[in-house]
């Protein structure tokens, strides 16, 4: 199998963006930015992120726990901050439940190591989820080697006469049934 035709093959699936934050070995917040995230299972509550083996941060992980920040739609910079390409200004830290966390993230989701697994030339770490904090901000998104963003949202309706916002009746209407002869 052809390397680059594969990794344009897996380019096409929409993911969105995370950095997997965690302590160095001298406790200080390391991230990389990582866009193999998966949700694996309600019960027991488990995330999985894939990192590359020579990542500073798949060396981090070994046994600690770790967060997940969803990056949003203007965190362009910190996804390239965190991808190898430092910016100006270095991204803003919280302190988590667990692991350090970015300022500004859609999502975070805070786990507990659980299992890691041999993934190549990369390795699969799944973990406990502890905490959650969601907000309201549209999430950075990568599709075929660029970076994106979610659009508006259309309904299905919206281009039909039987939409309850544009066509005949409004979603106000109410209708009375004809008398039974």
């Amino acid at each position: 199998m052809d390397s680059r035709e594969l990794r344009t093959a897996f380019g096409q699936f929409a993911t969105g963006v995370t950095v997997v934050t965690c302590t160095s070995d001298e406790g200080r917040p390391h991230g990389a930015t990582v866009n193999a995230f998966t949700a694996v299972s309600l019960e027991p509550a488990l995330a999985q992120v894939t990192l590359n083996r020579t990542s500073k941060a798949c060396q981090y992980l070994t046994g600690k726990p770790f967060a997940i920040n969803v990056l949003a739609h203007d965190q362009l910079d910190v996804a390239w901050h965190f991808a190898g390409r430092p910016a100006d200004r270095a991204p803003r830290w919280v302190d988590g439940p667990l692991a350090p966390l970015l300022d500004g993230a859609a999502t975070t989701i805070s786990c507990r190591p659980w299992r890691t697994y041999d993934g190549g030339d990369h390795l699969i770490v799944i973990g406990e989820v502890d905490a959650v904090e969601i907000t309201a901000r549209d999430p950075l998104l990568f599709h075929g080697g660029r970076f994106r963003y979610l659009g508006p949202v259309e309904t299905h309706w919206s281009g039909s006469i039987d939409c309850p916002d544009r066509g005949w009746f409004d979603a106000a209407a109410v209708f009375t049934p004809l008398a039974l002869a």
